[in-house]
């Protein structure tokens, strides 16, 4: 498992943490987290919670591609 977070969290060289996925893995925790508390005080609005999934998975998305040249080889 800590293979897996390390693989999705690190750069090109699978060392130096990346800023925009650590950011990304923030963002989508604290989604869902806020999602299940909507659940337990009674109903989540699904179209919101589409929304902002995707919203966070296409800024990440587009922060991590922008900056490709510039991770350490």
């Amino acid at each position: 498992m800590k293979k897996i977070i390390n693989d999705l969290l690190t750069g090109k060289d699978n060392k130096t943490y990346d800023i925009g996925r650590v950011t990304w893995l923030l963002g989508f925790v604290a989604i869902i987290v806020l999602a299940g508390y909507e659940v337990m005080r009674g109903s989540v609005n699904l179209r919101e919670l589409a929304e902002a999934l995707g919203i966070v998975s296409g800024a990440s998305g587009v922060s991590v591609m922008l900056k490709k040249d510039s991770e350490p080889q």
